[in-house]
């Protein structure tokens, strides 16, 4: 009788994966994705992601890390089952593997930030009172779970306020600030915290987006918080 069990698989390094497969996510909700070529990526904080070639950046599905992921042998081999914290899963069910290397990446520098979008933080930090009469600065570069935040600060009324700053303010921006609300809104000596999207230029887009989030926006004058006085309508 063949077997029927799993082995756990090591998470090292980053795992890419290039196969015809068939997906299926039960959890809160149920989901199908049928069989095709599909890359699949597994990262060594233990996380999963399914992709399709016509999607950009965003996953077809994905399982959040912590989880496990085990390789089924013998009758089950072939199939792949993550499992989280939570007990949902992602089956993925392999057809035909077409590539398969695992890649040490080491430790990632981080973002670095553009000059002027950097100097716009340091700038506003200074000028705090700039997003409102009364507001105080907590800290730049707030840390959190997915990386820091550009300011906290607190309102007149004492609220916590996270504010991203970016050169061109597009839905990225957005994102971004909303997956830290998330987290931050968790902490409760922090809570409520709600968001300001900064930056120089905010695309249409991004505003709505924002604003049907909850999100204020504020366009920064970089000449304006660095003291440079603006020229053009004074008559001498």
């Amino acid at each position: 009788m063949a077997s029927t069990g799993a082995r756990r698989v090591a998470l090292p390094t980053m795992r890419l994966v290039i196969a015809r497969c068939s997906v299926d996510y039960a959890g809160r909700l149920t989901a199908h994705l049928p069989s095709a070529p599909r890359l699949i990526l597994v990262k060594a904080d233990g996380s999963v992601s399914i992709h399709a070639d016509d999607r950009a950046y965003k996953p077809l599905n994905w399982m959040s890390p912590p989880c496990t992921l085990k390789e089924g042998t013998g009758e089950e081999e072939g199939v792949w089952t993550v499992v989280n914290k939570a007990g949902e899963k992602l089956i993925i069910t392999m057809e035909e593997v077409l590539h398969d290397s695992s890649h040490e990446l080491g430790v990632d520098p981080g973002l670095i930030k553009d000059g002027v979008e950097a100097h716009l933080q340091e700038l506003l930090a200074d000028r705090i009172e700039t997003l409102g009469e009364g507001y105080t600065l907590i800290r730049r570069e707030y840390p959190t779970a997915i990386g820091p935040v550009d300011i906290l600060c607190r309102d007149a009324d004492g609220k916590t306020v996270a504010v991203e700053i970016k050169r061109r303010g597009e839905i990225d921006g957005v994102e971004q600030l909303t997956r830290y609300l998330e987290l931050l809104n968790r902490d409760p000596h922090l809570s409520p915290v709600r968001g300001v999207f900064a930056a120089q230029e905010i695309k249409p887009q991004a505003r709505v987006l924002a604003t049907d989030r909850g999100i204020g926006c504020q366009v920064l004058d970089y000449d304006a918080l660095r003291g440079i006085e603006d020229d053009k309508l004074r008559l001498f």
